[in-house]
């Protein structure tokens, strides 16, 4: 056993507030932090610290009560808790998509038993709703700290009783964990980030700590683990990024940083940085402050109809801090130190109950659907449909397969247009196909999920796109359609102009960009409803991105001998683009942020079909 005593170390909750911080500042600014996810790490170190040197030196003293522990796990969890689950719930029923809300209702289930880190695990995949969009996505962190808390007592009663080494078992069942983590990450990368039994070795590094380090007053050592640990936490926020298999090897950074900067309460920086008040006053309410900071992000986004600025951001943040503290010293502080405590116990049990009873009624209720006239409930609720694209046929996911369909290419049909392009190439199809009931002409369809037609990018994409250019050059198409969801940058694709024109005889036809709606237009449309009390104009501009590169593109474009149509000049006018083309939910123009409905494919492409085909075709 180490000789902790129970004494408060000010240090702590300035590290405290380094790890809320980053958090926060991550949620906030990815961009300038995009490591800022590992003070959830520290936070795991603190805890296992923190509450392990509490259970050992109650346990050596004969007065550890298991009962008596979870009381005061209540008392410390609940109450900020239950309120945020109680206002995001409220916000919610305002603002977000019946499907989202039930998805809500799920999430609020599983935070009130504190298992959101496995049913955000379940929800993993390429249609679930966007991470951007869980108002409670960040309490994964809360179920696997709990989860922990569950068996790790226990595990600590038996080895005192056997009289074991604590610091013993804490080591050696930490290296199973990180070994495990270790094993899991390239293979199972979302399970290894969310289970407990991968993440329990960041607990068990701080609860290695309380029981096997011993206390001493100050010295250059203080100071040196101090500059080592403050390091080793900033090269993690800075150079570690979300596309990075985590936690893996990666994970030991903040994590040892951490246990460095717990063992060196001496040193300068621990006694006058991290002890100040300022530092200090973040640390205590770090916890709510974690809390309200995300679902606040999520909200503002939603409701706002542009992107939220840099201000707008350092503003929410702002008022998390202020909701946090009043949530401390009015919620928290009372109900933790206050009188009565059975009665508080019972209350906030029952209050969680209630809490989870409610999202249950969400979930069975299907969102409360009903809360929207009929018609905004049928249009909000529109789904992508991509049976016209040829999925896993011509339009590819290219990590399940790679090679095309023979059926991609109508044989022996002229001019032919080869399509080539990502998802949102694919949902041209439909009007395409429609188009060839008045035009004579065939299609050969080469497309690929999330792949631009360029000769850079990512690896898959890029050896997608060298087999398509060699389908090309021995098709010989008529012309080659482009299209996709454009970026800024068209070095690559201007390269693959270059060698079409090199290796084939085609007409060359880039597509412009279709209307973006920033969060999808289903969402515009039940957003615009709960503004405005009615249905969303047939033309709008409420959500829609302005990132318009249509000069942009022409002027990169034309010294290449390339045409280009602007498929904004068909759907959208001066008062807007093109939200729907009739009263009903299979009118919408869009079912997300970018892909068009079949309506809105048809429309488009009997626009600009001629110009597409234009006369250079034909000339062989």
């Amino acid at each position: 056993m180490g000789n902790q005593q129970n004494v408060y170390r000010p240090h702590i909750d300035g590290l405290r507030a380094i790890a809320v911080s980053l958090v926060v500042l991550y949620h906030a600014f990815p961009a300038v932090l995009p490591g800022g996810f590992i003070g959830v790490d520290i936070f795991f170190v603190i805890s296992g610290y923190l509450i392990t040197g509490i259970i050992d030196r109650e346990t050596s003293r004969g007065g550890f009560a298991l009962f008596g522990f979870y009381v005061r796990r209540v008392r410390r969890i609940f109450p900020a808790l239950l309120v945020v689950l109680v206002v995001t719930l409220g916000l919610g029923y305002r603002y977000l998509l019946p499907e989202a809300y039930r998805q809500l209702g799920i999430d609020t289930m599983a935070s009130a038993a504190f298992s959101a880190n496995i049913a955000l695990m379940l929800q993993s995949g390429y249609f679930d709703i966007e991470s951007a969009k869980k108002p409670l996505l960040h309490l994964w962190s809360l179920g696997i700290e709990e989860q922990f808390y569950l068996l790790w007592p226990l595990v600590l009663m038996i080895v005192s009783r056997l009289g074991a080494s604590i610091f013993r078992v804490a080591f050696f069942l930490g290296a199973a964990s990180f070994a495990l983590n270790l094993a899991m990450v390239g293979s199972q990368p979302v399970a290894t980030f969310y289970l407990p039994f991968t993440r329990a070795f960041e607990l068990l590094a701080g609860a290695a700590l309380a029981v096997g380090w011993q206390w001493t007053g100050g010295g250059k050592w203080h100071d040196i683990r101090a500059l080592a640990g403050i390091s080793l936490i900033g090269v993690a926020a800075l150079l570690l990024d979300s596309s990075a298999p985590f936690p893996g090897w990666r994970a030991a950074l903040p994590v040892f940083g951490a246990v460095l900067l717990i063992a060196a309460p001496g040193a300068w920086g621990c006694r006058f940085i991290l002890s100040s008040r300022p530092m200090v006053w973040v640390g205590l309410i770090s916890y709510p402050h974690y809390l309200w900071h995300w679902p606040l992000l999520v909200f503002a986004a939603m409701i706002k109809t542009a992107a939220l600025t840099d201000i707008e951001r350092g503003l929410i943040v702002c008022l998390s801090l202020i909701l946090a503290w009043a949530t401390y010293q009015l919620i928290e502080l009372p109900i933790r130190f206050g009188r009565a405590p059975a009665a508080k116990v019972g209350g906030l049990a029952a209050g969680m109950v209630m809490i989870a009873a409610a999202g249950i009624v969400v979930v069975r209720w299907n969102g409360f659907e009903s809360r929207l006239p009929a018609q905004v409930r049928e249009i909000a609720s529109v789904k992508t449909d991509a049976s016209g694209w040829r999925v896993a046929e011509c339009l590819l996911d290219l990590g399940h397969q790679t090679t095309f369909a023979d059926t991609c290419v109508d044989r022996n049909k002229r001019p032919m247009i080869l399509l080539w392009g990502d998802s949102t190439a694919g949902a041209l199809l439909p009007g395409l196909r429609r188009a060839q009931h008045d035009r004579e002409f065939g299609v050969a369809q080469f497309t690929a999920n999330s792949c631009l037609p360029a000769l850079d990018g990512p690896e898959t994409c890029r050896e997608n796109n060298a087999r398509v250019l060699e389908i090309a050059v021995n098709l010989d198409p008529d012309i080659v359609l482009l299209h996709a969801y454009w970026g800024a940058d068209f070095q690559g694709v201007a390269d693959l102009i270059a060698a079409l024109k090199k290796r084939t005889h085609a007409r060359i036809v880039v597509l412009g960009s279709v209307p973006i709606w920033r969060r999808g237009l289903p969402q515009e449309v039940l957003l615009y409803y709960l503004q405005h009390q009615k249905m969303i104009p047939e033309r709008s501009n409420e959500g829609l991105s302005r990132n318009w590169q249509d000069d942009v593109m022409r002027q990169k474009l034309a010294p290449l001998g390339t045409e280009y149509i602007s498929a904004r000049d068909v759907l959208c006018d001066a008062s807007g683009c093109l939200t729907r083309l009739g009263p009903t939910a299979s009118d919408l123009t869009s079912s997300d942020t970018v892909h068009l409905t079949e309506g809105a494919s048809l429309l488009l492409i009997a626009g600009l079909i001629d110009k597409v085909l234009g006369t250079s075709a034909f000339e062989r």
